[in-house]
């Protein structure tokens, strides 16, 4: 009795390293594959949480480099559905420091320090990246305290994750990608001592093959067609104010805010580009595929996203597709 026990259990720890070697080996084809190709890990907009789409976040891998741009809340998850290894994303872009872009940040760095990422973390933003990282550290130090105590891992956490306040024009360059930022109109509705403080990006990585243009959250931007200028791809913020106030009424929220927060919020729908304005855009810009991605809930609840298509494409006759969370461009 007591050998068959034994056999069984050889025979559990045979299988699992067996299935371990089969998920390393998956991973590695996965990123393995030459040319440039865009994961889009999370495709919802913030900041409510949803159930079928997490937040925004997307990989490029490029001849097998690992570059996520943006880090929203599931970043880590999603990663690891794709069968990427956390601990192999060294380089981060993040657009703009809403939660919504951020919140899986933190988690995403931690999960590769506890698995003995030695190697620095880097993540470029605009102005205030650096504190944000920073503060994710202060945030994680208890529990990396923790960690080095139990024994595997020695590195403190603090010399991994490296912030980095970047301005526009090339902000990146290596032998894979070269990234230029332009300021986007996000942040324009800002008044008070708030004008001008904060920073929103939109990207363009060139590629030996492609070129990607990542617009962030925005309104009609000619920096940011100008940035989108014969692109392969570009993969733009989506939403529907209409939709987004219908949905306020629906749940009751509208009724609860003042006459002034309702103001302040009808001029912030100038912030998020429209849908004519994104086909605008993309045929300005000439780019070939539009991927509609961070998209706002519908206000009647369904994932169907043929009828904004549908608006897109009668201000634009290349292709255009809806992104959902693990779809590959």
């Amino acid at each position: 009795m007591r050998l068959r026990t034994m056999l069984l259990a050889s025979l559990a720890i045979a299988s699992t390293a067996l299935i371990a070697t089969g998920a390393m080996a998956q991973t590695h084809a996965a990123v393995s594959k030459g040319g440039t190709r865009l994961i889009t890990l999370g495709t919802a907009s913030g900041p409510i949480p949803r159930a079928g789409r997490a937040q925004s976040s997307n990989l490029l891998i490029v001849n097998g480099a690992l570059y996520v741009v943006d880090a929203g809340d599931g970043v880590a998850r999603r990663l690891t559905k794709a069968r990427i290894d956390v601990r192999d994303v060294g380089t981060v872009f993040i657009t703009h420091l809403h939660d919504d872009h951020t919140a899986g940040l933190g988690t995403l760095m931690s999960s590769a320090w506890d698995q003995s990422r030695t190697r620095p973390i880097h993540v470029y933003g605009p102005p205030a990246t650096e504190r944000l990282v920073k503060g994710a550290v202060e945030y994680f130090d208890v529990s990396a305290e923790i960690r080095i105590a139990d024994g595997g891992v020695s590195v403190p956490i603090a010399q991994i994750f490296r912030g980095h306040d970047v301005g526009t024009g090339v902000i990146y360059q290596d032998e894979n990608i070269k990234v230029t930022a332009a300021e986007n109109t996000h942040y324009r509705f800002h008044t008070g001592n708030n004008v001008g403080k904060h920073k929103s990006y939109a990207y363009r990585f060139e590629t030996p093959d492609r070129v990607v243009v990542f617009t962030g959250d925005t309104g009609a931007s000619d920096p940011v067609t100008n940035l989108a200028k014969d692109a392969d791809l570009m993969v733009t913020q989506t939403s529907s104010f209409k939709d987004r106030l219908d949905l306020m009424i629906a749940n009751g929220r509208w009724q609860t805010m003042t006459p002034t927060e309702q103001e302040r919020l009808l001029a912030q729908s100038k912030r998020n580009i429209t849908l004519e304005e994104i086909g605008t855009m993309a045929t300005r810009a000439n780019v070939r595929t539009v991927v509609l991605s961070h998209l706002s809930a519908r206000a009647d609840g369904s994932d169907d996203y043929s009828p904004w298509v549908a608006v897109v494409k009668e201000h634009f006759s290349g292709h255009v597709l809806v992104a959902k969370d693990l779809m590959e461009f």
